[in-house]
C-alpha cells in the first residue's frame, strides 16, 4: 500500500504542473538528482520514506546509483537540518579512463599521458539514471561535473505554468553542470532522453584543473565556445526559418551529431518524441505534427513509436537550408 502511494506520488511529481513548484522549493538547495522509478525492493522503500520525512518540503529524492544495486544512504543526501545535500557518487563501479569507449572515436582528439592520469583522478564515480530522469535541477547547486559516457539528454528551461523550451541536446562528449559551477546554481534543468552513464568529476578540483593543465582549460573553453555555437545556430532557426525548414534543422543536426558518434546500430533513430520537438520548435503540437508529416510524405524521416527514423539526411540539409557541422577533432574531458 505504501508502495503503490510512493509510484504515485512519483508520478504525481513528473507531471508539468508540479515542475515548477519543485524548482521553487529547490531554491538555494544542493538536490543532484531526481530519478524517475522506486526499486521495489524494502531497502529502497525505507529510503524513499526516510528522505520524504527528512525533507521539510516532503520532496522525496528519487535516485538510484547503479553498481551493486544497493539503495542509496539517506545520509547521503539530507543533513541534520533536513535539507537536501549533495548525494555522493558511488565507486562501485567506474570505467578507467584508458578505456573510455570514447577515446577510440576520431571525432575525438587523444589525451596526452599527464592528462590522462589526472582525469582519472578528477574522475570520482560513474552515475546512471533512467530514461526520463531529470540529472540536474534548475535553481539547484551541483557539487559535481559530469561528462555524458552513453545516451541522449536534453537542456531545458521552465516557465511558472508549466511551459518547456528545451534549450540543446546532449550526446556522448558533452560537458553538463558547469554552469552550476561557474554560477553557483543552475540556470537550467538537464534530463535524459534514453538511459544515460555519466563520469562525475568533483568541482572543487576544477581550478586544480585550470591551474596545473592548461590544454585541459582550453578544451573546457573550447566546449563552451561550441555550445555557444550551436546555440547561435537553434536561434537563428527559431527566429527565421519557416516551421517545415526548423523541423527539418533540428533532425538534420541531431542526425548528423549522432552519426559522428557511432551512436546509431543499423538504423538511423533519434529517440526523441514529438513533443520535444514541439517544445525545442516553439511550436503546437499540432502544427508539428502536421509539419512532420510534411517530411515523412517527401521520404526524409519515419516517425516511429520510439522516435524518428531519419531515411535522408542530406535531404533534411537542403530543406533546412543548412551546411551541417564543420569541425574536426573536439576535445572531451
Amino acid at each position: 500500500m505504501i508502495l503503490s502511494a510512493s509510484v504515485k506520488w512519483a508520478s504525481n511529481f513528473r507531471a508539468k504542473a508540479c515542475r515548477a513548484k519543485v524548482r521553487s522549493c529547490l531554491k538555494n538547495r544542493d538536490a543532484l538528482w531526481f530519478g524517475k522509478k522506486i526499486d521495489k525492493g524494502h531497502s529502497a522503500l525505507c529510503f524513499f520514506i526516510k528522505i520524504a520525512v527528512c525533507s521539510k518540503e516532503q520532496i522525496g529524492l528519487l535516485a538510484h546509483w547503479y553498481g551493486n544495486g544497493a539503495a542509496p544512504c539517506s545520509a547521503d543526501f539530507c543533513d541534520g537540518g533536513g535539507k537536501m545535500a549533495t548525494a555522493k557518487p558511488t565507486h562501485s563501479f567506474k570505467t578507467p579512463c584508458e578505456q573510455c569507449p570514447l577515446r577510440p572515436l576520431p571525432h575525438f582528439r587523444e589525451f596526452s599521458r599527464d592528462e590522462l592520469d589526472f582525469v582519472s583522478r578528477f574522475k570520482r564515480g560513474e552515475l546512471a539514471v533512467d530514461a526520463g530522469a531529470t540529472i540536474l535541477v534548475e535553481a539547484a547547486h551541483s557539487a559535481h561535473l559530469f561528462t555524458v559516457l552513453s545516451g541522449w539528454g536534453f537542456r531545458y528551461k521552465m516557465l511558472e505554468d508549466g511551459r518547456r523550451q528545451i534549450l540543446n541536446y546532449i550526446m556522448p562528449g558533452d560537458l553538463i553542470g558547469l554552469q552550476g559551477t561557474i554560477m553557483g546554481e543552475m540556470q537550467h534543468s538537464v534530463e535524459a532522453l534514453s538511459p544515460v552513464t555519466l563520469c562525475v568529476f568533483e568541482r572543487d578540483k576544477l581550478m586544480t584543473l585550470y591551474n596545473r593543465h592548461p590544454s585541459l582549460a582550453f578544451d573546457i573553453t573550447w566546449i563552451a565556445a561550441q555550445e555557444e555555437r550551436i546555440l547561435d545556430e537553434h536561434l537563428l532557426s527559431i527566429g527565421r526559418r519557416t516551421a517545415l525548414e526548423r523541423a527539418a534543422y533540428l533532425i538534420a543536426f541531431l542526425f548528423e551529431r549522432a552519426r559522428k558518434l557511432s551512436l546509431f546500430n543499423g538504423r538511423n533513430v533519434i529517440p526523441i518524441t514529438q513533443q520535444h520537438i514541439a517544445d525545442t520548435l516553439g511550436l503546437s503540437i499540432v502544427h508539428t505534427n502536421k509539419t512532420l508529416k510534411k517530411l515523412a510524405g517527401r521520404n526524409l524521416i519515419r516517425w516511429q513509436e520510439r522516435g524518428c527514423d531519419v531515411l535522408d539526411g542530406e535531404g533534411l540539409m537542403q530543406v533546412a537550408g543548412w551546411e551541417g557541422m564543420r569541425e574536426g577533432k573536439r576535445p572531451f574531458i
